[in-house]
């Protein structure tokens, strides 16, 4: 399959449109990362997404949407909490899992009776879903288990001669994939964290926001994730990990850049070639940069990746998700 590469124009945007509305596949930039995008209410185009990431069949995808009139095709139920949080944060990196109407297949939920919906900011990834007249099912632009795309150059390494097209855009600002709060419950809950923290959510609610307890499970653990059903994306299975070794190290300032030093000249002694990322607790330019600098550092071969924790709060909680999953939670406390 020839793969388009599509600067972005408004020809080009129709052409993309018109893709999606014949069951094609098109990635395209958003704000959190590069997503690779099918009609999220035809199944058989959603399962192409499936294929040509390698992604399982029980891994929920994220509905995109351009405009909140979309919602009444999509969703069975508005909770009263979603009024102040889609004005609050859409558009943008944020979904919120709801309850899903017939016309949303199985295939794109995983099976579930639920659905993740999200308004994203990115004016060309609004555009898309205009051009489409389709609501959108998007995960990240990578093969299934790889560091999410945030730039088109990446999206092409994975999936060149896989899918229709890729629409050239900008670089991803802010870098991590979507907060996802579920509503379905009596309190809402974080199923994955992202640019909008716990604290900002509780906010805006007035009321008690808490994370789901599978964001502590190990899921190097078989034997806990077998019967573990996912709602959203990046719940289960392995992510976001390069070919390198990452490992977390966790402790103030002082004696973690102490640990990083001797562990990369012991590495370096028995001939690895070993990276240091150490973002100062700069939690928005550690989301921004993570994902990039993995996929560059394979490039260049590197042989282990030595990453300075981040705190463990607010953004730098949701970034240090991606860093634990990424090192397969190889946490060395100093």
């Amino acid at each position: 399959m020839e793969t388009l590469k599509l600067e972005v124009t408004e020809e080009n945007i129709r052409k993309a449109g018109e893709i999606i509305r014949q069951g094609g596949l098109v990635a395209f930039p958003t704000e959190t990362v590069y997503g690779l995008g099918a009609n999220a209410l035809d199944a058989d185009a959603v399962k192409s997404v499936y294929e040509a990431k390698g992604r399982p069949s029980d891994n929920p995808m994220i509905v995109h949407i351009a405009d909140t009139m979309q919602l009444a095709d999509i969703v069975s139920e508005i909770p009263d909490a979603l009024v102040p949080l889609i004005q609050a944060y859409w558009p943008g990196p944020i979904t919120f899992i709801l309850k899903k109407t017939d016309a949303v297949p199985l295939t794109t939920t995983g099976g579930l009776d639920t659905v993740g919906i999200r308004m994203p900011s990115n004016e060309t990834a609004r555009a898309l879903i205009r051009a489409s007249a389709r609501p959108i099912a998007a995960p990240s632009a990578n093969r299934s288990g790889l560091p999410s795309p945030t730039n088109y150059s990446d999206v092409l390494e994975d999936m060149d001669g896989r899918i229709d097209a890729v629409l050239l855009g900008e670089n991803c600002s802010v870098g991590i994939e979507s907060t996802v709060l579920d509503l379905t419950g009596e309190v809402p809950t974080i199923l994955r964290p992202g640019y909008i923290t716990k604290e900002m959510l509780e906010f805006t609610l007035k009321s008690e926001v808490r994370y789901d307890p599978a964001l502590l499970m190990d899921p190097t653990d078989q034997e806990e994730q077998k019967d573990f059903h996912p709602k959203a994306p990046g719940m289960k299975y392995k992510h976001y990990s390069p070919k390198a070794d990452v490992r977390i190290i966790e402790g103030d300032d002082a004696a973690a850049a102490k640990e990083m030093e001797e562990l990369k000249q012991s590495l370096e002694r028995e001939k690895k070639k070993v990276a240091v990322l150490d973002y100062s607790r700069d939690s928005k330019a550690a989301a921004r940069d993570f994902f990039a600098r993995l996929r560059e550092l394979d490039r260049e071969n590197v042989d282990v990746i030595l990453v300075h924790a981040l705190e463990d709060e607010g953004l730098g909680f949701s970034v240090m998700n991606r860093m634990l999953k990424s090192a397969g939670y190889n946490v060395i406390h100093v």
